[in-house]
């Protein structure tokens, strides 16, 4: 909501090392995003997560153990996994750090290339 976007807005101009700053800059960026796509969403009234405008979204789903199955093993997962979906890409999530870059903003041409690296 805007009223959590004002707070870590406050949160971000006040007394904080370099690395909280920096990660809380990037949260905001990431959530500033967030909340335009969801208005842009609710503009086209996309109403299934079947619709294009849905599935052509970053998305992420916390897969519980025994809940899916695996592909390599044709067996239930034994472990919580986090799925990584795009369109008709899936990826598990495999905890990789990649260090806490600045986000300066993310575009539609970032969308796009979301969906060109995940397929």
């Amino acid at each position: 909501s805007a009223v959590q976007l004002s707070g870590l807005v406050d949160l971000v101009r006040g007394d904080l090392s370099k690395l909280g700053r920096q990660t809380l800059g990037a949260l905001v960026t990431i959530d500033v995003h967030n909340r335009d796509v969801v208005s842009e969403l609710h503009g086209k009234k996309v109403s299934s997560s079947k619709e294009f405008d849905w599935i052509s979204q970053l998305r992420y789903y916390w897969r519980p153990a025994g809940t899916t199955t695996m592909k390599e093993t044709g067996k239930p997962n034994t472990v919580d996994k986090c799925e990584v979906c795009i369109i008709n890409a899936m990826l598990y999530y495999g905890f990789e750090y990649l260090g806490n870059s600045d986000r300066l903003v993310i575009t539609p041409l970032t969308d796009r290339c979301y969906r060109t690296l995940m397929g």
